[in-house]
């Protein structure tokens, strides 16, 4: 496969010469002229032409790929339908990088509705990593003074700008020591370092004076939430050779304001705006933004205008919350977060980008109502992903709150390529300007999102001292967020402690560790990303990853799709060993995919629980991580086709606003209520069961009012053998709120504490689960209860027999037997007692027959797998 991959196809793609200059172009809410369609790329290996020449109408485009920007080489190339196979088996570790070596041209054409006295500006938003820039034949910014993925750069291209326009831009991907885009070990280094126009591509057109930079900063009276003070900062710059005065006039909820402004030649004016100024900017009963658990994620637009000569010079539109984020510590010394003055427990998982950047508008609103589905409210962002701000537009819009910070690619030499110490890698000066400049434009970028609720300036490590005072001078004028020094618990001389912690561990541990662990990562303080090791996709993404005679057994193929760290977590060998301890070694492909389901399901299920039943001392924790950036066993709670895995349910379940919960180390039933609604009349129902489904207890408990925390409500009896636990909460008239299950041991899971390290804490012996083999086979009805055509789906199943139904779990499918994404059931991968009807729906994002669905595969634990169809 080496050096075949990037041959496939090049002889097959050809683009016209002279392209049509008006095609697909797009105008954005704020007027400006995206420059998206109508790109080609080719490797300079490959070009004859220079970069004078491409940027003209004589360039020659013969046999270059189209694309589309933003976009990375090879997201441009799989598009064209090189390295189809790049994901099967091993194949990535045998791809040929060296076309990579070279730099790549990017070329496009436009046209413009130039008119006299107006300004023309091209903005990048990203370029990987530098780029030397040619419009209508000349070079207007070389690579010597282009470069960093995080700088933001915008050229005027008044004299150049004609009717029609070429553009050739000259990319070349990141060296050793230059600090790039944040992917780590969670996948391979992406085969082209991310090299291409990865953001926006822009035309602004203005009169003589722009408006850049604008910022609502907002202040909440958190004591009543009654009233709120904004202050409107913007910047305007005058492009002219000459004075310019004019007003700013700014419209708020129907309320104007105008500030007379004069700008002598070539200035740059910060104006501050405030509610001693323009009333309107004190509200009275705002509309707040809160987290979508918290209420209702409320949004405000601010227009801004700048008018000289009874003309609009610029206009812009900022969109923006109103909500106050603080934070506080802990008698233990743990941060935690306050959102409009109340506390917010953490509740997240860590993002990362498609492996090639190739994410959508689409795929990430798909993503983020995922993350609202499964109960979460926060997502971590180690590194500022995305080729556009709109995740953090989603964040906005769902109520998601954003961590979000640089990656600790850049803090090891292992990543960057250069000697690291207690601060990383970033030491000489260049570097240090660098970051700060990085740092700068993306704030100035992004500070509008009120789901963006802290920045971290370091991941693992800590930024070196003068980096982090630039950082702090820059955000005392620039913004009001929080700022937190690393995501571990480190002290910096210039910020203090963080109050973090990132104590692992990211290999498997058993449920009961995150309630018996006091020192590392269990449940306590805010910890920063932690998770259970493996967790596996279900068999119709693997079979997408595994070629079919490497299926089984588990083997060196099935490695290739772990973490690339080179001293753990890059093998199933911790899976298997697990497993085989708990549930006795797997007999077939089928067995092993249902055992180490059951183990990821339980054991992340339980960290969040633990999480939410020791507050206050538990301020947040973060799943490692959310998502995959490409086929992957490891860590994610949806995999990189967009199909949850079991953990995605039971990290649902373990969230569920009001919910019962066991405590693995006092073997107490806790009740925990962060929903907004009092629970009046609501009992919890406890039930214990045998293996074979014998009752050996039933405890109806009372529940009065409502609890932020958790509070104890029962405590089981230890058993000295194997049983279910059944929870149910249960409102006044009796009907289900929500429920819990468990799977409990007479035996415990006993770890060697002395040799843990970052990985995690060795096992030394293993709760035992093998009687689960023998569970009896249960009897399940089944009815299809909603009519194709509509949007969501009703299955009611029922357990006619004696047995319980464990482990039962739901796959929407289409005629080819494949997963239909993205639909979220209610609940999956759940247990139904003897005697049982649960009736399960399932969310669609379009109609049924627009998506295909032709049946629904019903399977459990001990129940043979049914097919429903959908007549």
């Amino acid at each position: 496969m080496k050096k075949n991959l990037f041959l496939l196809a090049v002889a097959g793609i050809c683009s016209w010469c002279h392209p049509d200059v008006s095609a697909q172009q797009k105008t954005n809410a704020h007027g400006e002229i995206l420059l998206s369609g109508n790109w080609k790329i080719q490797s300079a290996a490959k070009v004859h032409d220079d970069g004078k020449k491409l940027s003209t109408s004589q360039g020659n485009t013969v046999n270059w790929f189209p694309a589309n920007v933003p976009s990375t080489v090879m997201a441009t190339l799989t598009a064209n339908g090189l390295y189809k196979d790049i994901f099967l088996a091993d194949n990535y570790k045998k791809a040929d990088r060296s076309a990579f070596d070279t730099s790549w041209w990017y070329r496009t054409s436009f046209a413009l509705p130039l008119e006299p006295n107006k300004r023309v500006h091209l903005v990048f938003d990203g370029i990987s990593y530098r780029a030397n820039i040619w419009i209508n034949g000349k070079l207007i910014a070389p690579k010597t003074q282009v470069y960093g993925s995080f700088c933001r750069y915008s050229f005027d291209i008044t004299g150049v700008a004609k009717p029609e326009n070429f553009l050739a831009v000259e990319v070349f991907r990141a060296q050793k020591g230059e600090p790039n885009i944040g992917f780590v070990d969670w996948n391979p280094r992406p085969l082209d370092e991310s090299m291409g126009l990865f953001r926006d591509v822009k035309v602004v057109i203005t009169g003589d004076i722009g408006i850049e930079n604008s910022w609502v900063k907002t202040i909440v009276d958190t004591a009543t939430l009654k009233s709120a003070q904004l202050t409107v900062q913007t910047e305007l710059v005058n492009y002219s050779d000459h004075p310019v005065n004019g007003t700013l006039e700014l419209k708020l909820e129907g309320k104007h304001y105008s500030k007379p402004v004069s700008l002598a030649a070539k200035q740059r004016q910060l104006v501050k705006i405030d509610p001693a100024q323009m009333k309107a900017l004190s509200i009275t009963n705002p509309r707040l933004w809160w987290s979508h658990d918290l209420g209702k994620p409320e949004l405000y637009q601010l227009n801004l205008a700048f008018v000289s000569g009874n003309k609009t010079s610029d206009r812009k539109t900022v969109t923006f919350g109103i909500r106050q984020i603080d934070t506080y510590f802990t008698g233990e010394g743990h941060r935690g977060y306050k959102l409009n003055g109340k506390k917010v427990f953490i509740k997240g998982a860590g993002w990362t980008d498609d492996i090639f950047l190739r994410d959508t508008p689409g795929s990430n609103e798909r993503q983020v109502r995922y993350v609202k589905d499964m109960n979460l409210n926060t997502i971590r962002f180690e590194n500022i992903w995305g080729t556009s701000q709109n995740i953090y537009d989603l964040c906005d819009q769902y109520g998601i709150l954003a961590l979000v910070g640089w990656s600790c690619q850049w803090e090891w030499e292992g990543y960057l390529g250069i000697p690291d110490d207690d601060f990383g890698c970033i030491r000489s000066e260049h570097d240090i300007n660098l970051l700060t400049r990085y740092f700068e434009d993306q704030v100035k970028w992004l500070r509008n999102h009120p789901a963006i609720i802290a920045w971290y300036g370091g991941s693992d490590k800590l930024l070196r001292p003068e980096l982090e005072r630039r950082y702090l001078s820059f955000l005392k004028e620039n913004d009001n967020r929080p700022y937190i020094g690393s995501a571990k618990g480190l002290k910096s001389d210039v910020t203090g402690p963080t109050g973090m912690k990132m104590l692992g561990p990211y290999e498997y541990v058993g449920p009961n560790y995150w309630f018996i662990d006091d020192k590392l990562g269990g449940a306590y303080g805010f910890n920063t990303e932690t998770g259970t090791g493996a967790q596996l996709p279900v068999l119709e993404s693997i079979e997408k990853m595994i070629p079919p005679d490497q299926l089984w057994p588990i083997g060196a193929t099935w490695d290739a799709h772990c973490t690339t760290s080179s001293t753990a977590l890059n093998s199933l060998k911790v899976l298997t060993k697990v497993m085989d301890a708990k549930y006795g070694a797997a007999v077939n492909l089928e067995d092993y995919i249902n055992k180490a389901h059951l183990l990821g399901y339980e054991s992340t299920k339980s960290m969040f629980e633990a999480f939410r039943v020791k507050q206050p001392k538990t301020t947040g924790v973060i799943q490692w991580m959310l998502n995959s950036a490409w086929p992957s066993m490891y860590w994610q709670l949806y995999d990189y086709y967009g199909i949850p895995t079991p953990t995605y349910y039971g990290v649902k379940k373990a969230n569920q606003p009001a919910q019962l919960i066991y405590n693995y180390k006092d073997q107490g039933i806790y009740f925990v209520n962060e929903s907004t609604v009092a629970l009046k009349g609501a009992k919890a129902i406890v039930e214990v069961f045998s293996y074979d489904s014998k009752r050996l207890l039933k405890e109806k408990i009372d529940i009065s009012g409502s609890s932020e925390l958790a509070r104890k409500i029962f405590t089981l009896d230890k058993m000295d053998r194997n049983t279910f636990l059944s929870l149910k909460l249960v409102d006044g008239k009796g009907k289900l709120i929500t429920d819990n299950f468990y799977t409990l041991s007479s035996g415990q899971d006993v770890y060697d504490w002395e040799n843990s390290d970052w990985v995690g804490s060795p096992m030394l012996s293993y709760a035992s689960f093998k009687e689960l083999n023998e569970l009896p086979s249960a009897s399940l009805e089944k009815e299809l209860m909603t009519a194709p055509g509509n949007r969501m789906l009703q299955v009611k199943i029922k357990n006619t027999g004696e047995n319980i139904a464990f482990f039962v779990n739901l796959k929407l499918k289409d005629a080819q037997g494949n997963i239909i994404v993205p639909v979220t059931w209610s609940d999956n991968y759940f247990t139904i007692l003897p005697g049982e009807a649960r009736i399960v729906e399932c969310k669609l994002p379009m109609d049924m027959e627009k998506l295909g669905a032709t049946s629904i595969q019903l399977a459990a634990w001990n129940v043979r797998p049914w097919i429903i169809a959908m007549n």
